[in-house]
């Protein structure tokens, strides 16, 4: 079975102002699709989410989903503090999850500046912090995400 971290990067989260909605959609959905996940850690925004991933990464968890910070607010530093940990990029990734919200006539997925890749054997994805754009990415990671994690393992295309 493998197992992910559910990362929510929102200082008003963590500090109690409203609860967390969007680590728990992506928790529950985890769980759906046969991960081990605890609850989401939630943690202010900034330097602890770099904190949250160093030690999601330690404990070599097989994906790492962060949800919010992704934004223009000066606060929203979670793409920072996330890309240099990874090893390699994924740019689809991102690209991928903007895309719907676009379609959807929401002009503001197009602001999310969240990035996605590989560090050691850790899929890594900053998601959106809004429970719609969560759930638009579950959507358009659902279809690849185990294909994803095989190939992160050395798994080849599927014949």
């Amino acid at each position: 079975m493998p197992d992910a971290v559910v990362i929510t990067c929102s200082t008003r989260a963590a500090s109690g102002v409203y609860p967390d909605t969007s680590g728990q959609l992506l928790a529950s959905a985890l769980r759906e699709w046969g991960f081990a996940v605890a609850e989401p850690v939630v943690v202010a925004d900034g330097a602890p989410v770099g904190e949250a991933l160093r030690a999601a990464l330690a404990s070599g968890v097989d994906l790492a989903l962060t949800t919010g910070g992704t934004g223009l607010n000066p606060t929203d530093r979670t793409p920072e503090e996330t890309a240099p940990l990874l090893d390699r990029l994924v740019p689809g990734i991102p690209e991928a999850l903007r895309a719907p919200g676009v379609a959807k006539g929401i002009p503001g997925a197009m602001l999310s500046r969240g990035v996605a890749g590989v560090a050691d054997r850790t899929l890594v994805i900053n998601l959106p912090g809004s429970s719609g754009g969560v759930k638009d990415a579950l959507a358009v990671l659902a279809p690849v995400i185990a294909h994803a994690l095989d190939q992160i393992r050395g798994g080849d295309h599927p014949r």
